[in-house]
């Protein structure tokens, strides 16, 4: 097993990305600290690792809340004796209703957002990192989005985020190095969550949205899953990894290799979709 015995603790992790990305490493010999809003779902995830054979705790803490992300690093510490492996995953745009360009944004929503998106999983990183330099290892991965750097829609506070996770995770990679802590980070593609409920609700007329993306936009020529980004964060949180940091690895179909760059526009394919 390529995690055998190693303990993780991903953000987010209780539906979506988080949740696959805990499950495979679970198949790999992980033990999990399993955090997301809500603790109910956050055990629904922890039990179904715990079906696998291994450890999992299940906790609630809001990433923007520095007392919560202490409180679940401390409760970590103390049932596992160590944190090997960050995953930064928690993030998203709750509760803008795909608002978010320059036209309707506001000043609380840009504060709300990045502090979910950026300053989260900086305050979460800077509450594990004394554990792992402690032991002198940690893999720390971090979660950013295609739109940091090939937007289709217009989301300033959410991209700009993102983007600042890519700075943040090089200057860790290049601080840490010395101390065997390796950090990278996860650029996904269009991927099938919840994340897509601000634009499109589930069923027939976000399936069209997928199908035109994915035909103009994909050279796979398919909406990714929460399983494709499990994969890259295997390898990176595993040993397959250890000559590896401060890298991006773009899991988005083949996206980055589109020369002229995101060309399919969401907010208007919407907005033509309504006048029909």
């Amino acid at each position: 097993m390529l995690l055998k015995d190693k303990v993780a603790l991903v953000t987010g992790s209780a539906n979506g990305m988080g949740r696959s990305i805990a499950l495979k490493f679970a198949e790999q010999g992980c033990n999990l600290i399993i955090d997301d809003l809500s603790l109910s779902a956050s055990q629904k995830v922890a039990d179904e690792i715990k079906a696998l054979g291994r450890k999992a705790i299940a906790v609630k803490a809001d990433i923007t809340n520095s007392a919560e992300i202490e409180k679940m690093t401390q409760a970590a510490i103390s049932e596992f004796g160590r944190i090997d492996i960050l995953v930064n995953n928690a993030g998203g745009v709750p509760g803008t209703e795909g608002r978010g360009n320059s036209d309707n944004i506001t000043e609380a929503e840009w504060d709300r957002v990045v502090d979910l998106n950026l300053k989260g999983p900086f305050m979460v990183t800077m509450s594990v990192l004394p554990a792992m330099k402690k032991n002198k290892y940690g893999k720390i991965i971090f979660v950013s989005s295609m739109g940091a750097v090939s937007p289709c829609v217009s989301v300033l506070h959410y991209h700009t985020a993102k983007a600042g996770i890519l700075g943040l995770m090089k200057n860790l990679a290049f601080e840490l190095a010395p101390q065997n802590i390796y950090v990278n980070a996860i650029v996904p593609g269009p991927i099938d969550t919840t994340f897509w409920d601000a634009l499109a609700p589930a069923g027939p007329e976000r399936e069209a949205l997928f199908n035109a993306i994915a035909k103009k936009e994909i050279p796979l020529e398919k909406i990714g899953r929460p399983e494709d980004i499990a994969g890259p964060a295997l390898f990176l949180a595993s040993g397959l990894s250890d000559y590896v940091t401060g890298q991006i690895i773009h899991a988005a179909g083949g996206q980055p290799l589109l020369a002229h760059g995101a060309t399919f526009n969401i907010e208007a394919y919407l907005m033509e979709k309504a006048k029909k």
